[in-house]
């Protein structure tokens, strides 16, 4: 699992150099979201996090993500060895359920499909298979 986070950053490396192409989806209607044609979506903002949910419309200049999943790096206390782990939110203390993105932060946007590593975790965390 990490070293399938380290190719996520690794990439979203590289499409920092592109930047400029990756935000043409923003020309979009400023309610509009983005069409991937998969239930899930990645989203890589400009600072570096990336999160992972079911994208929809929201006004103005901002992206909605509904049912959103992180990765988190966890260390054993005893072993010190570290994990990554896919994590939802909305069990934090405010209890989100939807997350609002400023669009200018926003650097791309990608599918998350059903039978990718992702893809699969998400669905072992929900115990059922997405479409």
């Amino acid at each position: 699992m990490q070293k399938f986070v380290q190719s996520i950053f690794a990439t979203a490396a590289v499409v920092i150099a592109v930047a400029a192409a990756t935000l043409a989806w923003q020309s979009v209607g400023q309610s509009a979201a983005p069409e991937t044609g998969t239930t899930y979506q990645s989203v890589a903002l400009i600072n570096g996090q990336l999160y992972f949910g079911r994208m929809a419309k929201a006004e103005g200049g901002y992206l909605a993500l509904r049912d959103v999943y992180y990765v988190q790096t966890r260390q054993n206390p005893e072993t010190h060895a570290t994990a990554n782990v896919l994590t939802r939110r909305g069990s934090e203390p405010h209890g989100p359920e939807v997350m609002l993105i400023n669009r200018s932060q926003v650097l791309l946007v990608e599918s998350v499909k059903a039978d990718s590593q992702i893809g699969k975790l998400i669905a072992e965390q929900q115990g059922k298979l997405l479409r």
